[in-house]
């Protein structure tokens, strides 16, 4: 089993948990903000959707360049979904299929012609699923101050609660 194949029912079950916070983000609320200096819920909800589209990268490309972006935009939740979906397809599809020896190869985040870290794919994918994952628990704040339920990630939620409380 390659590296990338051992990370894939992690993957697989953090890309569950994510899209079922996606579901319940709430149409109409996109420039709502927590803290004058939070992301926007259409900003953290778009972050979180593509995120997966950087694996992809990380395994196929040496670098990716924010600068290079189209910025955040607010999109209806459905969009994003499929968004999402796609993204995630193409992940697990570069996981199941990179070799060992790719993984070693640096990778480089830019913005323009700053290059802001260069870690080894190995490295550097399983931070992003950290991070992912890290934004996606932002994002379960948000519904939380927005009233939307709570859905389970690792377990029940107060709205999720065990046999139905």
């Amino acid at each position: 089993m390659t590296y990338g194949q051992s990370l894939l029912s992690e993957f697989d079950e953090e890309m569950a948990a994510t899209r079922r916070a996606i579901e319940r983000v709430p149409d109409g609320h996109a420039d709502w903000k927590p803290h004058p200096k939070s992301f926007s819920l259409a900003h953290l909800t778009q972050l979180v959707a593509t995120m997966p589209g950087w694996i992809t990268n990380m395994l196929t490309s040496p670098a990716l360049d924010l600068a290079a972006g189209p910025g955040y935009t607010a999109q209806p939740t459905a969009t994003l979904l499929s968004t999402f979906d796609t993204l995630v397809n193409g992940a697990r599809a570069a996981l199941a299929t990179a070799r060992d020896e790719e993984m070693s190869v640096p990778w480089s985040l830019k913005h323009g012609p700053q290059v802001l870290f260069t870690m080894p794919r190995r490295d550097v994918v399983r931070q992003t699923i950290n991070h992912l994952v890290h934004h996606r628990g932002q994002l379960t704040v948000y519904l939380r101050l927005l009233d939307v339920p709570v859905p389970s990630m690792y377990g029940p939620t107060a709205d999720e609660p065990p046999f139905g409380r």
